[in-house]
């Protein structure tokens, strides 16, 4: 796998691990956006891996579903 499909792949496994989590708190991605204040359309993409996520998003996002950046990123290294 190249540098690419290895980066994609890891936006992607974060993607599945914050709708993962927002789906447990029976958030919508329009609800998680407003609690995180991004846009809705920002959480679709990065859930899609379109989109990496800057310190400061992963901060909000991890905020709003009631978990440290620390356990939003756990197993992340893993892909």
């Amino acid at each position: 796998m190249n540098d690419n499909s290895t980066d994609r792949a890891k936006l992607q496994s974060l993607g599945k691990r914050i709708k993962k989590m927002r789906g447990e708190r029976s958030l919508s991605q329009e609800e998680l956006a407003e609690l995180a204040g991004v846009h809705r359309t920002y959480v679709g993409m990065i859930e899609r891996g379109e989109k990496n996520v800057t310190v400061l998003s992963a901060q909000k996002i991890s905020a709003a579903l009631g978990i440290s950046v620390s356990e939003l990123f756990k197993g992340y290294e893993d892909g």
